[in-house]
Order: C-alpha cells, then structure tokens, then sequence
C-alpha cells in the first residue's frame, strides 16, 4: 500500500522544512511540494487563499495546501498585509520598517493562512486555517534568510522572529498556530 501524499504548492523549501518540522513524522500521509506560478490576487487574505487553493486543486488534481503569509502593519490599517513579498521585494528589511517612520504605532500582526482542498469528485471547496501572532517592527536584526523575520519581534520576546532559535519560533509562530489547526483537521477527517 502506498503512503498517501498532501501536497503544499509551494517553491519555497525554507517554507516546506518549517511545515514539515512543525507537522512533525507522525502523519500518516507525506507532505511533498509542488512549485507551481499561482496567479498573484488581490483583495483580503480570506478570498485570496481560497481562490488560489481552488485554482491548485484545479490544475494538480489532488488535494492540495496553499498558504498565503500576511504581515499587518497596525498603524498603516492592515497594510502591507497580503502583498507583503512585493513590499520586502521593493523596499527590503530597511525599508518596511521606514513606512513606519511618523508612527508611534509600531505594533503589527503576522498571519498565516492554509487553505486546504480535497480536490474529491469536482469539489474544490476550500477550508481555511488561520493563525495570528502579534508583536512589532525593529530594525532588522539576525539572519536574512526568511523574509521579514528579522523585522518581526514577537510579544513577550526581545529577539525578533529571525534572532529565535528555528524550535523556539515553531513554537509561537503565526505559521504554527495555523498549521496546527490544520494538522488536527487532517488527523480527525483525512486517516
């Protein structure tokens, strides 16, 4: 018998390590990647994750996880939030945390939304599992190797996101808070 897979449409493998740590091993399905250029949408996170899950599932043909990474500047209104990778690809660490620049709100909130999608008999229903972490923008310190972490300090720490230890962040993280409602639907209804 062949192990059943779930696949995370993603080309990000620093992303797919921390899914598959913060998983863990006792599924008993594999979680592999497929890379896949998904449209860029736009519009609230909810809608955006949805619609791209949906056209995943369409085109893979399996069931298939899409996640969708916002980082919500409070003082800005949620803004960058979905579109965060097109404002760290444009402006980088430094800049992010300019845009801040004339705020004394510096607090922001990290989500993570999976979108999950059976892709069972033509139905491309969509659930949705979110996780938040709250904290603030500092000026970028630790490792640049994921994104906006090193702008991120989580409350309740004084190190950012990037500065954390890799098993300390899977602990608290926006991702893991999601992921693990997704692993717990997974384990109720897809065994």
């Amino acid at each position: 018998m062949t192990q059943r897979t779930l696949t995370f449409v993603t080309g990000n493998i620093k992303k797919l390590e921390e899914v598959k740590a913060i998983l863990g091993t006792n599924l008993t399905f594999e979680v592999i990647n497929h890379k896949l250029d998904l449209p860029e949408l736009q519009g609230e996170v909810e809608e955006v994750s949805i619609k791209k899950c949906q056209e995943a599932a369409r085109r893979l043909m399996k069931p298939v996880v899409v996640e969708d990474t916002c980082l919500s500047f409070n003082a800005l209104k949620g803004l960058p939030g979905p579109y965060i990778k097109w404002f760290l690809e444009k402006l980088e660490p430094e800049g992010l945390t300019r845009l801040l620049t004339g705020w004394d709100d510096k607090s922001a909130q990290a989500i993570c939304t999976f979108a999950y999608c059976s892709c069972s008999d033509d139905n491309l229903d969509v659930i949705l599992f979110q996780g938040k972490t709250t904290g603030k923008i500092v000026s970028p310190r630790g490792p640049r190797d994921f994104g906006w972490d090193c702008i991120f300090q989580p409350d309740g720490y004084n190190l950012t996101y990037a500065e954390l230890p890799k098993e300390e962040k899977n602990k608290i993280s926006h991702r893991y808070k999601a992921l693990n409602k997704l692993k717990t639907f997974l384990v109720e209804n897809c065994q």
